[in-house]
């Protein structure tokens, strides 16, 4: 819904005051999100409170739609393109009505279109937008499209149209349309293009795994790889040395960028697509992982007017994405950022972003002096990979700059030796060094599918005492059983485990000393640093992750296969103010009879 209808709604309710609301519109304009988004950025509503009480004032219930199973019966009724066409998902029927997930309920053109295409009536849930997208993403997909259409164009490959890429194209363009369009809908990351000697192999790169699809015939390879080359502006003609490229495509209303890069291999060019979509990517703190006491603690140290802020760990890790929420978060109209990347991998609003370009004699180090010029406030650069580079970033947060920059170091403590490797002075570092966060990405287990089984005696064994939880009985922790809207792989999403290092004047005088990385990060530990295992542990127990992927990213764990979960989770979540769901299907009849009548009641 429009912006100003949902903040005339909370407003005239009481719920927010006209001061709050103006605030909002304020970071809809900055930011140029949604008023719900701003809502949430600004913390003045939870997620469950904000569309409580939308759905309150406009008299329909409202669904968390992630926590929700809903009937695939529904979905065969409504098509993909309706579905997304109107932003509206198919919950369950009950006789002839329709019963919908919708991000604008009061859209009665939306509930008119879908009532015409099906022959049933329509009844609204209000769910967010960002919440039907997945759910559209997850209940239709396109893998069973894109086999369907590779059994076809090996037919028949002159006549093959497919449904979702422009009419017209040639059917190699369709091809690629369609797995660029699957890879996008399902979060992939990256996309593998990869000749072997008798196939050729795609694999998505989802949560951090590769995972394969489909492949098309080997006939078909120079073809594909061609079509990309292309589309990337790179020279078809010249397949024996690498080539880097980029382009956009449109995938569902929206843009996204894709990077790529060819490599010659003895079976043909390799091909590798690295998928930038903005919409993917949580940019708030609060999303990224952080606990209460942590988020609270980087959150004052990234409104400091000055110094170095460091994010550390290996490629992958998800620094860049730390360091753009921390941007956003402090980003207002009376500060200039500018930014210094190689490449610039998401766009962001009010901050000026450079592109490295060493043919153009534009480095990390040139492109900071350059930005000094520019009268910034907050400098981020990509990465700190020179001394030349480490000295002009640390001059300039001496300078009174707030300076944010990545590293590619193990763990935070090891930072301060890297720094003083590449030849930095021990004085410059404890000058101007304020605080370095190590970060990891594990994997989500998957909400729909999750059960819960006692804890392995090996990790019980690793664990702190004082990180158990006080409680009888045994330890439990999550597992997922697989289901369709994880792939069967029992994960979805990820999230990040954290180390931050914050420096005060004991831990920069052990630096002004050359103190060890053994020796730094024991002081650190007492001061509260929490290790990368100690937060993964603390996301184990709450069920976030599980044993497996914590020790996968922080160290080697020797463990037999755990027991399958002991009892299945709950199959959906409930409206608010709705008749709960049960838990099992078997009554489902006689709870679409209640929610019918509860409908009813409440419509005006």
């Amino acid at each position: 819904m429009a912006g100003t209808l949902i903040g005339d709604l909370l407003s005239s309710s009481g719920i927010l005051t006209p001061d709050q609301v103006k605030r909002v519109e304020g970071v809809m304009k900055q930011k140029l999100c949604s008023f719900e988004s701003a809502v949430l950025e600004l913390q003045l509503l939870s997620k469950v409170a904000l569309y409580g009480a939308i759905a309150d004032q406009l008299r329909v219930p409202y669904l968390e739609l992630e926590e929700y199973q809903p009937d695939p019966a529904a979905r065969e009724i409504v098509s993909e393109s309706l579905s997304r066409q109107h932003r509206a998902y198919p919950l369950f029927r009950i006789q002839k009505s329709l019963i919908v997930a919708m991000a604008d309920p009061t859209d009665l053109v939306a509930m008119d279109a879908i009532r015409a295409a099906t022959g049933y009536t329509v009844e609204a849930y209000l769910s967010s937008e960002t919440e039907i997208s997945r759910a559209i993403d997850r209940g239709y997909g396109t893998q069973g499209e894109v086999a369907r259409f590779l059994e076809k164009l090996a037919g028949h490959p002159g006549a093959v149209e497919a449904p979702a890429v422009e009419e017209g194209e040639a059917p190699i363009a369709q091809l690629v349309g369609l797995l660029m369009t699957q890879a996008v809908r399902e979060k992939a990351s990256d996309i593998h293009v990869e000749p072997e000697e008798n196939l050729l192999r795609i694999r998505f790169r989802v949560d951090g795994v590769l995972r394969e699809i489909p492949s098309p015939p080997k006939d078909f390879e120079d073809a594909i790889i061609s079509r990309l080359k292309v589309m990337g502006n790179l020279d078809i003609a010249e397949n024996r040395v690498p080539q880097d490229g980029h382009f956009q495509l449109a995938v569902d209303e929206r843009r996204v960028d894709v990077r790529m890069s060819t490599l010659p291999t003895i079976n043909g060019e390799n091909v590798v697509l690295r998928i930038l979509d903005a919409s993917a990517v949580a940019l708030g703190l609060k999303q990224l992982g952080f606990t209460s006491e942590a988020m609270r603690q980087f959150d004052s140290v990234i409104r400091r007017p000055y110094g170095i802020i460091l994010s550390v760990g290996p490629t992958g890790s998800g620094k860049t994405t730390t360091l753009y929420s921390a941007l956003m978060r402090i980003s207002t109209i009376d500060r200039n950022i500018v930014t210094i990347e190689d490449p610039v991998e998401y766009r962001l609003g009010l901050i000026r972003q450079v592109q490295v370009n060493p043919k153009a004699g534009i480095t990390f180090a040139n492109g900071l002096r350059a930005i000094l010029r520019q009268d910034p406030d907050v400098i981020m650069v990509g990465e700190i990979r020179d001394r030349e580079t480490a000295e002009i970033a640390i001059q300039a947060a001496l300078t009174g700059h707030l300076v944010f920059s990545t590293l590619h170091t193990n763990d935070a403590p090891s930072s301060v030796t890297r720094l003083l490797n590449m030849g930095i002075e021990p004085f410059l570092v404890s000058a101007s060094l304020i605080c370095v966060i190590s970060q990891r990405l594990v994997r989500n287990v998957c909400n729909s599918c999750k059960g819960w089984t006692e804890a392995p005696e090996a990790f019980l064994k690793r664990l702190d005492p004082k990180l158990l939880p006080q409680g009888k009985g045994p330890l439990k922790v999550a597992r997922g059983a697989g289901c369709p809207r994880c792939n069967q792989g029992g994960y979805s999403g990820r999230t990040a485990i954290f180390e931050m290092m914050v420096l005060d004047d004991e831990i920069r005088e052990m630096i002004l000393s050359k103190a060890s990385v053994a020796v730094l990060r024991e002081a650190a530990r007492k001061k509260g640093m929490r290790s990368l295992w100690e937060d993964g542990v603390d996301k184990i127990l709450t069920g976030v992750t599980t044993i497996e992927e914590v020790s996968r990213v922080t160290e080697q764990w020797e463990e037999s296969e755990a027991p399958a979960p002991e009892s299945p989770p709950s199959s959906g979540g409930k409206p608010a103010s709705a008749p709960e769901k049960p838990a099992g299907s078997k009554d489902l009849a006689d709870y679409q009879r209640k929610i019918a009548s509860w409908i009813s009641k409440r419509s005006p």
